[in-house]
């Protein structure tokens, strides 16, 4: 590969009033040597990237750069103008203008050297020594990090340059002093010179992540400037780089013994919940640069207050898998991450359906689309205009659950594929299940692409084209001729057997269902239960709306149950519980199955068994009494949308009756707390969540 930077891409009498003019400038040296191929469309691509942020540094310094398709090869070119032009810095002009321009399909090697020049133009010696060359071969010498030639030695005698400024650019070799280390790869400083004044004590631990919208420049900048601020203060400084050519989590346990976190970026920090619970500083990446002093004050600042983030909640597929973790855990967390998503369009698109029908009757679903006919006067309307929007936001169930179990396994590149597997299961009415196929056979293909050796000049385009593409035609491919119509079968008759239940069979399913739904309260058995419910409603019949009643009942038991227990035997809960009970009287009734969880973190062993029994008496009276549901949620707010509702009350009511007699004999058979709210000796202590 020819040098990066050559004497040719070089001009140390730029003559340019503005940045346009400067890059433009530049830019034609690249033409001349055919590293650009459409000047105006390179450009166009610089100003889109300095429309995003300006990018004047501190110091004199202006650093234009973009990716883009007009470039055939990494290549810096470099002028110096003793008028100044303005980049947006808020120190004034630059008088050093460095543009950047690398190929859109740029592999991690080409922007780990890129990243390099971003590191050394934070050593004032070394853009001293370009202030002082008077040789365009020198200045390129400089750059490429090489001796300087013969011609330029006195040049060199007067600059000073350091070691680090002599970071080979052309080679991107990390072993030598100043050079940057491999892109994404953190970088762990500390200060040598001040190992004496430090020996007494640990010394005070930092992470940082930095990132700018390119990933090229600013992006390593910013690190080095962290990195060297912690040297001159005697603070060890870990640093993330999350840059084009992509990144290296940071070791969980650096990130476990850091005692204060800096946030430097432009763009969204990825698994920013790692940092959560400990001191952060969150500021833009030209901070990072800028302040890099200030920030590391700051955060030590906020230790000594012990002003902490909260901790972060995340869905199941922005959580960082354990080390280790076996494929049946993996499987249930992709699962889990489809249904976490799916769950508003229930709430909303359900809620809106059962709006629809307490307003307008059983026969709104024959009323004529709103868009055709709609009378602001009438009821029927108001009632089909809910019921038509509820239907809408209902038919996206699938294809969102598809869509983010294949996000959950590959990321980004896993949704586009994950929902049209999950339109083609709807499409051959393969439902629920077929949406659980759709998403894991797309996150399965995406991952097999990934796998693939690609050409460089192809990796640009291949999360937004070449994998989408790839992918979906596949699972299209798949889902309509090969596994499709099995699960569409399988489904019909699931449906079937659903309608066709009666008598002791729908009893036994409602006592199994109970028995999930207060197994784990929200946990991942809770939630199979409930998804298995919802997704009868996607194709509502008799069998599927009792499915639905007799989860949401059984649901609501275990709330209510530990609610009512602690009014009726206050003496056996400490404090905090009987304060947690009167919240769960609400929650239960708002079928918030989460509400018992304090109570079961606190003595798991009396808890969990009494609210499965509970559960499990609610479910199977459910089902007995042929109570139906078209509601996913709302507890006792949708109860005038239950079929038989009377006996669908008594069933919750029995099922809370036995959970709370359960508990208050389990809890009796220890040495109670006294009246002042300490728990019995071998009590666990309460854990309180906010539900």
């Amino acid at each position: 590969m020819s040098d990066m930077i050559t004497a040719d891409l070089v001009d140390l009498d730029l003559a340019a009033q503005t940045k346009q003019e400067a890059a433009r400038s530049l830019a034609e040296r690249m033409v001349a040597l055919g590293r650009v191929t459409d000047l105006d469309g390179f450009l166009a691509d610089v100003a889109a990237r300095e429309a995003q942020m300006p990018t004047g540094l501190e110091g004199g310094i202006g650093i234009p750069h973009c990716r883009s398709a007009h470039v055939t090869e990494p290549t810096l070119a470099f002028g110096r103008t003793a008028r100044g032009v303005d980049f947006g810095a808020p120190d004034g002009p630059a008088d050093l203008v460095f543009l950047i321009a690398a190929p859109a399909g740029a592999d991690d090697a080409h922007l780990t050297i890129l990243s390099s020049l971003a590191r050394n133009l934070m050593d004032p010696d070394f853009t001293a020594a370009l202030r002082a060359t008077a040789s365009s071969a020198e200045a390129a010498a400089l750059l490429r990090g090489e001796e300087p030639p013969p011609a330029g030695g006195e040049a060199e005698a007067g600059t000073g340059t350091s070691p680090e400024a002599e970071a080979p650019l052309g080679t991107g070799t990390a072993s030598e002093a100043g050079a940057a280390p491999e892109a994404g790869t953190p970088a762990k400083v500390g200060s040598p010179a001040k190992a004496g004044e430090l020996a007494s004590k640990e010394p005070f631990r930092i992470v940082a992540v930095t990132s700018c919208p390119t990933g090229i420049a600013h992006t390593y900048m910013a690190a080095e400037a962290l990195e060297q601020a912690g040297r001159d203060a005697g603070v060890e400084v870990t640093v993330e780089t999350q840059g084009s050519a992509g990144f290296t989590r940071l070791d969980p346990a650096v990130v476990a013994a850091a005692d204060g976190v800096i946030l430097a970026h432009d763009v969204a920090v990825r698994d920013k919940e790692r940092f959560a619970g400990k001191p952060t500083v969150d500021v833009g990446v030209k901070a990072g640069i800028n302040r890099a002093a200030e920030l590391i004050t700051e955060v030590r600042a906020k230790a000594a207050r012990g002003e902490t983030t909260a901790p972060a909640t995340t869905a199941p597929v922005d959580r960082e898998g354990e080390a280790g973790e076996g494929y049946g855990t993996r499987l249930r967390k992709w699962l889990m991450s489809g249904v976490s998503y799916m769950v508003p369009f229930v709430a909303a698109g359900g809620l809106l359906i059962a709006l629809g029908f307490a307003i307008g009757g059983w026969e709104i679903n024959k009323a004529p689309s709103v868009a055709e006919h709609f009378a602001w006067g009438q009821a029927d309307s108001w009632a089909a205009l809910l019921f038509q929007t509820g239907g809408l936001a209902f038919g996206f169930l699938v294809p969102v659950l598809a869509g983010y179990i294949a996000y959950g396994m590959a990321d980004r590149p896993g949704l586009v594929p994950g929902f049209v597997g999950g339109a083609v299961a709807l499409t051959i009415d393969a439902g629920f299940l077929g949406g659980l196929a759709a998403g894991l056979l797309a996150g399965a293909v995406v991952m097999a692409v990934q796998r693939l050796r690609i050409p460089p000049v192809l990796r640009g385009i291949m999360p937004v084209v070449v994998i989408p593409l790839v992918a979906s035609a596949v699972v299209g491919f798949l889902m309509f001729l090969v596994v499709g119509k099995p699960i569409a079968s399988l489904q019909k008759a699931l449906t079937d057997w659903l309608s066709g239940l009666t008598g002791a069979n729908a009893v036994v399913l409602g006592m199994i269902l109970g028995l999930m739904m207060c197994f784990d309260l929200g946990g991942p058995v809770n939630k199979v239960a409930y998804a298995f419910a919802v997704g009868g409603l996607a194709t509502p019949n008799e069998g599927s709306m009792k499915v639905m009643a007799a989860v949401m009942a059984a649901g609501m038991v275990p709330p209510l149950a530990m609610a009512l227990a602690t009014t009726v035997r206050g003496r056996l809960f400490t404090r905090a519980e009987r304060e947690n009970g009167k919240a769960a009287w609400v929650l239960g009734a708002s079928f918030v199955s989460e509400g018992a969880i304090p109570f079961a973190a606190a003595d798991p062993l009396r808890v969990i068994p009494s609210a499965m029994v509970g559960g499990a008496v609610t479910g199977a009276l459910s089902m007995a009494f042929g109570s139906t549901l078209r509601a996913p949620h709302g507890g006792v707010f949708v109860v005038p949308l239950i079929g038989n509702p009377f006996p669908y009350l008594l069933a919750v009511l029995a099922g809370t009756l036995v959970s709370a007699a359960l508990v208050v004999v389990l809890k009796s058979a220890r040495k109670a707390p006294a009246d002042g709210g300490e728990p019995a000796p071998d009590a666990e202590r309460t854990v309180t969540v906010a539900a």
